[in-house]
């Protein structure tokens, strides 16, 4: 227990540097850029824009759902609730999958924790996912879905999937440098997965089709998007779905496990491939 137990004690001993490093990796990330950390926040909002615009006006979707008000929810809102997380959790998984190639030259440095570079470029994307949330907030006000008490679930939930993508790339940050084709297959993976979450739309389509809603619902990212929406839209609390809420921790935990023992064999040998 004590094995797995260090990975956590090292970034927490390390939390200082791990803070200041966040903040540096967010600011060069566009440095040379005319717009700077302006590109960070165009992209989701022309991504989110384009697919109301498919969606909602070219293929008439609608979110099918009722909100807190009693109406049924807009479909641009019901969209962003889902889309915003996704990209947090694409951009921090992709980042930290490709952080020990990206700082090599740490990690052939013995007395620097390498331990601390995937949670760097969580930090770092949590950075934007902050200010989209906020965003999505003051949007979600305009059309009358004001904050509640059960909006502040939104930090659990953000919690949630930060844990979750950090154990993740504990396992993808190490096998990726010496397999390299894995950050293409994520990257394929993630398009996939937008797509079947569902984030575009209601799993409650499947009403019919109990076995693919229990397929759906399997997906970790389902409980963390479907909270955000519960949170924010539907006035409805985690507690409301233990048995989802046991299953994405314990999921979690065993994923954390799988990339410690991994990243804990495996890294020994990575000054060497690099």
């Amino acid at each position: 227990m004590g094995r797995f137990l260090s990975l956590p004690k090292e970034l927490w001993d390390n939390r200082a540097l791990i803070f200041k490093l966040s903040k540096n990796d967010f600011k060069t990330k566009y440095a040379g850029s005319y717009l700077g950390i302006i590109w960070a926040f165009i992209q989701p909002v022309v991504t989110i824009v384009l697919y109301w615009i498919v969606f909602e006006k070219g293929l008439n979707a609608s979110s099918g759902v009722l909100g807190k008000r009693g109406g049924e929810v807009p479909f641009v809102i019901w969209l962003s609730c889902g889309l915003i997380p996704w990209f947090f959790f694409s951009e921090a998984l992709n980042n930290a999958t490709g952080a020990m190639m990206e700082y090599s030259y740490l990690v052939k440095k013995v007395v620097f924790k390498i331990s601390v570079l995937p949670i760097i470029k969580i930090i770092s994307a949590l950075f934007v996912h902050i200010f989209f949330v906020a965003f999505l907030l003051v949007v979600c006000s305009v059309y009358g879905y004001y904050p509640t008490g059960y909006t502040l679930q939104v930090i659990y939930y953000s919690v949630c999937m930060f844990v979750f993508v950090l154990a993740l790339s504990y396992m993808t940050c190490a096998v990726v440098i010496f397999f390299r084709d894995l950050s293409q297959i994520i990257a394929i993976l993630l398009q996939i997965g937008m797509w079947v979450t569902p984030i575009m739309w209601p799993v409650s389509k499947l009403e019919n089709h109990a076995a693919l809603q229990f397929i759906f619902k399997c997906n970790p990212m389902y409980y963390v998007i479907e909270g955000y929406r519960g949170a924010i839209l539907y006035g409805k609390g985690f507690w409301d779905e233990p048995y989802q809420t046991l299953y994405f921790w314990v999921l979690t935990a065993i994923v954390f496990v799988l990339g410690a023992v991994v990243f804990k064999r495996l890294k020994p040998h990575f000054a060497d491939v690099l």
